[in-house]
């Protein structure tokens, strides 16, 4: 019954994670004002609900972009946007191995050949072995605009070893297990910009699916302790934002923790499975307390899934000692 339940969890995630409308993208190539400086940040984010980010930076020589989008469809937008700067890419970074930011590499690197291709050894093995199977099924969910053959980043970044790409000098940080199994945060220490992937979102309802929540509370913490100085933040999904996106993000899983915990208890009237009427009196809180979150993606039933995730691995773990 537990491996049922986890394919089921898992095969849910992966909607959450592929599945998005086609319509109002969002393309930010203005400038942004930070610390005294004028930095060039780009953006293309697919519609809410998702708003998964491609990002770009502006270097000395050349454009640093960090994921490379959803879809193939997706992934040739991003392209004429970045194109539409007139500056070459000096280098691609991966975050993390999840279908909605790594589906879109192919064609990047087919516009960009000369431009290295980034990630941490886990990403880069997840990618080439699809060990999940997400991106088996996600071909089944978005047929031929999900690549057949997926594109293995070529570089590697040592853990926690800062990075040099296209005169832009970059701090790096891994996490995980948490939001998913290993992620790269990237952090810009002359301008207090961090890039954190999916550890951090703007004003979104996250996928909790995964069961991770103490894992993620961790990664939280770390990351506020490794980048005491960042200022600004641009995540995987929803706008940029200031420093306080993580406390944030760490106050909305503890939470959605509290929440769920009453109807985890053996002693709840479903025992350690959460009835319907518990089911909507989480909701009902959660929403309260967090009106107008935009799911991160399309699923309708993101938050019914969350708390089953979250309620199960309250039963199974119990209470959560995040850094411990």
């Amino acid at each position: 019954m537990i491996r049922v339940m986890r394919r089921l969890v898992l095969a849910l995630l992966l909607l959450v994670l592929t599945a998005a409308p086609a319509s109002a993208r969002q393309v930010d190539t203005g400038r942004q004002h930070h610390v005294g400086r004028q930095l060039d940040v780009g953006r293309y984010a697919s519609p809410n609900p998702g708003s998964v980010n491609v990002l770009w930076i502006s270097a000395p020589r050349g454009l640093v972009v960090i994921d490379s989008g959803r879809t193939l469809s997706e992934a040739h937008k991003t392209v004429a946007a970045i194109r539409a700067t007139g500056r070459p890419v000096a280098a691609i970074l991966i975050t993390h191995a999840h279908p909605d930011h790594v589906g879109g590499l192919g064609v990047l690197h087919e516009a960009f050949p000369a431009a290295p291709m980034y990630a941490s050894a886990a990403t880069a093995e997840e990618i080439r072995t699809d060990s999940k199977g997400f991106y088996a099924l996600t071909r089944q969910i978005d047929g031929a605009d999900y690549p057949a053959v997926m594109t293995v980043p070529d570089h590697v970044i040592r853990p926690d070893q800062p990075l040099s790409v296209g005169g832009l000098r970059l701090e790096t940080a891994e996490f995980g297990p948490g939001e998913t199994e290993a992620e790269t945060a990237f952090y810009v220490p002359s301008t207090r910009q961090l890039f954190p992937g999916d550890i951090v979102a703007n004003h979104m309802t996250p996928a909790l699916l995964e069961g991770h929540t103490c894992g993620w509370l961790t990664d939280l913490d770390r990351l506020h302790d490794r980048f005491p100085h960042a200022a600004k933040l641009y995540p995987g999904h929803g706008a940029p934002g200031p420093r306080r996106l993580i406390p944030q993000q760490t106050r909305y899983i503890n939470d959605f923790r509290a929440f769920v915990a009453p109807a985890a208890a053996p002693s709840s009237p479903g025992g350690t499975t959460v009835t319907p009427e518990e089911l909507a009196t989480i909701k009902a809180e959660v929403e309260a307390k967090y009106p107008n979150y935009p799911n991160v993606a399309s699923l309708p039933t993101l938050m019914d899934v969350n708390i089953t995730a979250v309620a199960q691995e309250i039963a199974t773990e119990g209470a959560c000692h995040p850094g411990t």
